[in-house]
């Protein structure tokens, strides 16, 4: 198959491989001799179209056209303009609610006190401050020297920061959030916060933000004692031999939390990789088990489309905030909430933001929206939920694991190297990234779907391979060591 058209109402077709400026593409709505190189990702037009007349792609508007375009020509950037404005007002026009799959599948995971379950059995070191990160990263590198006499502690992390000092309001309140947040998250079985003593978000005070009480947590103030890395060191022992306490058990995939993320996305992502990512969030959510969503610049000009699957009308209202005070942050900023997509983005296909929403919201699948959650709010709700974060792929991908996935399902056309804190499953739109970086950066190949493969079953196939990191299979980035930190700024520095 040369090219797709992905909805009966469309206008352009989308290039499943380079072709050819006088290739004929032959299509269900008729064939195209495209007037123009088309390169795999892009888009050409099935028809004529007038200047000003809306492009349609996944059956809905992803901008106007600049100029006449004829049909067979590319259709992108140089033709084609944004239609998105600033905040605007919704209704609530909602569908009825998808009757999702389902699956049996199991994994072996490791139930907290709380009962919510981890998938990884870690000590991580959190620094309060970033004038510790070093010290932090000492000890995670003694810690993880010392495994071998604790055998079911899996890793140790330092969770390494530039903030924590010199913020102000809200800004610093964040900060506090975000790190009380992961000191929670049920992939640690011990947690070592390491503070400096001086810093505005100390000791002290972070203790309000966590729960201090917690036998997984110890703390280190460095100015406290003589030599920091010996206190530390002893602390680091505690802490894993309580860690290795733990035990995993068979658990049912309604006790698993997914995150949904795309990044360096090309024309592809949202024929491939999204919409077997939504597949598998739909087998999730329909097992009893959550995901979340996030990227909220991404899911401008496709935003009407998630406000209609919301569960209630609060829901639906906590939405259209999510969306409104997003563009609000755009706009206090003094910057377009269209600023989007990125150079690589429009290199790979993608030409309006309407474009990368419109294919980044398929991740979702077709689940009802079950709840909203802000920036560092901690999951309360199973099935789909919504969470503030920027498209960022550090932020948002932190902003997930503290919000308390388990895991994070990472899309990509271009490819990265990039994981957070939490298992990170790199999955490639196209196979061409699959040959070069499968292994090295890449956990799943998506771009089989661009060739005729099934979607149920690669979706059974990457549920399986869910299930199996879940049971302790590692990804590629923690075969790798990557993991980061990075959270979300708006405020000043002192």
């Amino acid at each position: 198959m040369q090219a797709i058209v992905i909805n009966p109402r469309d206008c352009v077709a989308v290039a499943l491989e380079d072709l050819k400026a006088g290739t004929e593409v032959k299509l269900p709505q008729g064939a195209v001799i495209l007037q123009e190189d088309i390169t795999r990702g892009h888009k050409f037009a099935l028809r004529d179209l007038k200047a000003g007349e809306g492009v349609i792609k996944y059956g809905f508007p992803i901008g106007y056209a600049k100029q006449d375009i004829k049909k067979g020509f590319h259709v992108h950037t140089q033709n084609v303009r944004t239609g998105l404005s600033g905040k605007r007002e919704y209704r609530y026009d909602k569908v009825p609610a998808a009757k999702l799959p389902s699956s049996d599948l199991t994994f072996e995971g490791y139930e907290r006190a709380d009962g919510v379950v981890g998938i990884r059995n870690e000590l991580w070191i959190l620094p309060t401050v970033f004038c510790v990160n070093r010290v932090s990263q000492a000890l995670a590198d003694y810690a993880k020297s010392r495994l071998g006499a604790f055998p079911h502690v899996e890793d140790a992390l330092a969770l390494t920061h530039p903030f924590g000092c010199s913020q102000m309001g809200e800004d610093q309140e964040t900060t506090r959030r975000l790190l009380g947040a992961l000191s929670r998250h049920q992939n640690a079985g011990a947690v070592l916060v390491v503070g400096l003593g001086c810093e505005n978000s100390n000791i002290g005070v972070m203790k309000d933000y966590l729960d201090a009480s917690d036998p997984r947590i110890r703390f280190l103030n460095c100015q406290d004692v003589e030599d920091e890395l010996e206190a530390g060191k002893a602390l680091v022992d505690e802490l894993l031999a309580y860690a290795d306490k733990a035990r995993r058990s068979t658990q049912p995939l309604s006790k698993l939390r997914i995150g949904l993320k795309c990044g360096g996305s090309d024309g592809l992502s949202g024929i491939t990789a999204n919409p077997l990512i939504g597949r598998v969030s739909d087998l999730v959510a329909g097992s009893g088990g959550t995901s979340v969503m996030t990227e909220v610049p991404e899911m401008f000009g496709a935003e009407q489309l998630l406000m209609n699957r919301a569960r209630d009308e609060g829901i639906f209202q906590k939405t259209v905030e999510l969306i409104n005070n997003f563009k609000g942050y755009f706009e206090s900023h003094g910057e377009t909430v269209s600023e989007n997509p990125s150079p690589g983005n429009k290199a790979g296909g993608i030409t309006t933001l309407e474009d990368k929403s419109l294919g980044c919201v398929q991740k979702g699948g077709t689940a009802e929206v079950s709840g909203v959650l802000r920036y560092t709010e901690r999951l309360k709700t199973p099935g789909l939920n919504l969470l503030q974060a920027p498209g960022n792929d550090g932020v948002s991908c932190t902003a997930l694991a503290a919000a308390g996935v388990d895991l994070i399902l990472f899309s990509t056309g271009r490819g990265t190297p990039f994981a957070t804190v939490v298992p990170t499953l790199k999955i490639s739109t196209n196979s061409a990234l699959w040959e070069k970086k499968g292994g090295k950066w890449i956990d799943f190949n998506a771009g089989v779907l661009a060739e005729g493969a099934d979607p149920q079953e690669q979706a059974q196939l990457l549920l399986k391979k869910i299930c199996a990191v879940a049971s302790g299979e590692r990804s590629v980035s923690e075969e790798r060591g990557f993991h980061e930190v990075v959270i979300w700024k708006d405020g000043v520095t002192l």
